[in-house]
């Protein structure tokens, strides 16, 4: 992982991006033509993986370094015989496959439900605060107090950009037993967050 010392993830970006490109060429050197799921075992397997290689710790907030990964995905989908002559949305539903911006917002919300549980061997308190009542807030019981901030970057940490999405999830799904219980119940509800 580049980092850089104003905190900001470009670098870490175009890093990304062009090894994900480079895997890219070399697998399709390799296969010229392809069908949707052989797409999705190869890309799934070997480029999108440098692309979201510990993004919960330089995920980009700014739109030129969203739209430098999502263009090595735009272009990977026209690798698709079929598809090619398609926008990338319609590609996107052909292929089952979501932005990797929403990915991104998912792997957040994923890891915050392992940390806020103990599943993950990382002591919670250290990032979170959950929020007493007294804060006046409705919802679930693990809601997170967000913490003020004073500089423009600490709002992109993680320990910053989750809280709200995190907090607008339901009882349901943070009450989850198991992670992937929590991931199925998630993926329903994704779709409404958006809105």
């Amino acid at each position: 992982m580049f980092v850089t010392s104003d905190l900001k993830p470009s670098t870490q970006c175009v890093k990304a991006a062009n090894k994900a490109q480079s895997v890219l060429r070399m697998v399709k050197r390799i296969f010229p033509k392809i069908d949707k799921e052989d797409f999705n075992i190869l890309y799934k397997m070997y480029v999108r993986p440098h692309m979201e290689f510990c993004v919960q710790a330089w995920s980009p907030s700014m739109v030129k370094d969203i739209q430098i990964l999502e263009k090595v995905q735009q272009r990977a989908t026209k690798w698709v015989t079929d598809l090619q002559n398609k926008s990338y949305d319609e590609r996107l539903k052909v292929l089952k496959l979501t932005s990797l911006e929403k990915r991104r917002k998912r792997g957040d919300l994923i890891e915050i439900y392992k940390i806020i549980t103990g599943k993950e061997d990382i002591d919670s308190k250290n990032l979170f605060r959950i929020a007493a009542n007294d804060h006046g807030l409705r919802g679930h019981q693990l809601r997170i107090y967000k913490q003020p901030c004073r500089l423009n970057v600490r709002k992109n940490f993680f320990t910053q950009r989750v809280v709200n999405d995190w907090n607008r999830l339901t009882s349901h799904i943070v009450e989850a037993s198991s992670v992937n219980t929590f991931k199925n119940r998630l993926d329903n509800f994704l779709p409404d967050m958006d809105n």
